[in-house]
């Protein structure tokens, strides 16, 4: 069977800029031979079962060019298979009940985080705000919110960074992206 897969794409339907309607991205999507495709909330959460299996980098350059086809402007995509984003929720390192699910953020990377560029970052500073670093993925808890954040402001710096493409959802928005991504995968069977 194959892998389940989602698209997550950064700085859409934010504000006035930048939209993009579910319905036409699950019809680019199919477009593309994409099966079992779906959309979560307004915000650029895409998962499908890919109509051939490829890198997820290639699924994630047909993705981006159809957008910037259709739409005229540029949009960041980054595409996880349904293993990555279970063992992203699977090595959360807050346990359960320390946090709240739309105070947990995971910013999933385009490639590993270099652990030696937050050296000079001192947690304490910013407690109650915490991070971690995973896995091509960060974790950062802000129980105050993310908008209130100094850490997240700090921590998510370009030149912390360099050459990643990074994009963000809380634990609430994964948990169900990997629901959807089992759900498809049953919908397509083997």
């Amino acid at each position: 069977m194959t892998s389940a897969s989602v698209a997550l794409l950064r700085g859409v339907n934010v504000g006035t800029a930048h939209k993009v309607p579910m319905a036409r991205l699950r019809e680019l999507a199919a477009g593309l031979g994409h099966r079992a495709v779906r959309t979560h909330l307004n915000s650029g959460n895409l998962v499908f079962v890919p109509g051939e299996p490829r890198p997820p980098e290639e699924h994630a350059a047909a993705l981006a060019a159809a957008l910037e086809g259709e739409f005229g402007f540029a949009v960041p995509v980054l595409v996880l298979d349904a293993v990555r984003l279970r063992a992203a929720l699977t090595a959360n390192p807050y346990p359960d009940g320390t946090f709240q699910g739309s105070r947990l953020q995971f910013v999933f990377l385009s490639g590993p985080a270099d652990p030696a560029r937050f050296a000079d970052l001192d947690p304490a500073a910013h407690a109650p705000d915490d991070y971690r670093i995973g896995d091509r993925v960060l974790y950062l808890h802000t129980p105050d919110g993310l908008s209130r954040s100094a850490l997240a402001t700090e921590l998510l710096r370009s030149a912390r960074l360099p050459g990643l493409f990074t994009t963000t959802r809380t634990w609430n928005t994964v948990r169900k992206l990997l629901a959807l991504a089992e759900q498809a995968e049953e919908d397509t069977g083997p």
